[in-house]
C-alpha cells in the first residue's frame, strides 16, 4: 500500500515539473523605464515610476497630525493593462479613514431593487413609537 502511495506521489512529481520550469523560463525581465524618488526632511516624500509594459505607478504622501496621532496620509494611482487587453486605472486615497480606491477594475455593487428602495422608505416614514414602561409595585 506504501508502495503505491509512493509511487503515485512520484508521478505526480515528475508530471508537474515541466509546467513549473515552463512558467520560469517565460519569466521576462521588464526594464524600467522611469524611476523617480523624493523624501523631504518634514516626512512628506513623492514616488513614480514606469517600465517597459506599460506600467505605471505614483504615490505622493505627507505627514498629517501631531503627537501620538501622527500618521501619513497618502494619494496615489497606477495603470496597466489587463491580459485581456483592457486598460485599467486605479486611484487611491490612504489615510486614518483606511485604504479607499475607485477605478475601472473595482467591483461594483449591483443597484439596489426598487422593491427594497420602498421598503427602506417606508420604515424612514414610519418611525417605531418607544413605549415608556413602568414597573408594577406588588
Amino acid at each position: 500500500m506504501y508502495k503505491l502511495i509512493l509511487a503515485s506521489a512520484l508521478i505526480v512529481a515528475v508530471y508537474g515539473l515541466p509546467a513549473a520550469v515552463q512558467q520560469i523560463k517565460n519569466n521576462n525581465e521588464v526594464r524600467i523605464l522611469r524611476q523617480d524618488q523624493v523624501n523631504n526632511p518634514d516626512g512628506s516624500y513623492q514616488w513614480a515610476y514606469e517600465t517597459e509594459n506599460g506600467i505605471q505607478a505614483e504615490e505622493q504622501g505627507a505627514l498629517k497630525g501631531t503627537g501620538e496621532a501622527v500618521g501619513i496620509a497618502s494619494v496615489g494611482s497606477y495603470r496597466y493593462t489587463a491580459p485581456g487587453g483592457e486598460p485599467v486605472e486605479i486611484r487611491y486615497t490612504a489615510d486614518e479613514n483606511g485604504f479607499h480606491a475607485e477605478g475601472n477594475a473595482i467591483p461594483q455593487p449591483p443597484a439596489i431593487p426598487p422593491q427594497i428602495l420602498r421598503a427602506l422608505e417606508w420604515i424612514e416614514a414610519h418611525p417605531v413609537k418607544e413605549e415608556v414602561v413602568r414597573p408594577i409595585r406588588l
